[in-house]
């Protein structure tokens, strides 16, 4: 049997991704970047840019949600919003498409 036939690995969450996806989001909605592309492929390449860029914040159980509610205001949520905004700029300069 695989080892991940064995154990419920979907219960692993990294919340900075959940973070960053929120923060795009958000970042995406103002007037500054309403004639950039949002296509799959740029708002993935923006979402993947952000994510590498920060410390993951990984749990894996519903308890744990608890412990990382404190990354969800501070320092850590500044750097989410920080890199989000880098990703943007990059990707926005240079999509992995044809414009």
């Amino acid at each position: 049997m695989a080892f991940k036939d064995e154990y419920e690995f979907e219960l692993l969450v990294n919340e900075a991704e959940n973070l960053v996806i929120s923060e795009l989001e958000t970042q995406l909605a103002g007037e500054e970047y309403s004639e950039i592309c949002k296509c799959q492929d740029c708002i993935l390449d923006m979402a993947t840019l952000a994510l590498n860029n920060l410390k993951p914040i990984y749990r894996s159980s519903y308890t744990g949600l608890i412990y990382v509610k404190q990354y969800y205001e501070g320092n850590y949520i500044k750097e989410v919003e920080k890199v989000v905004k880098d990703a943007i700029k990059k990707v926005s300069k240079n999509p992995s498409h044809d414009v």
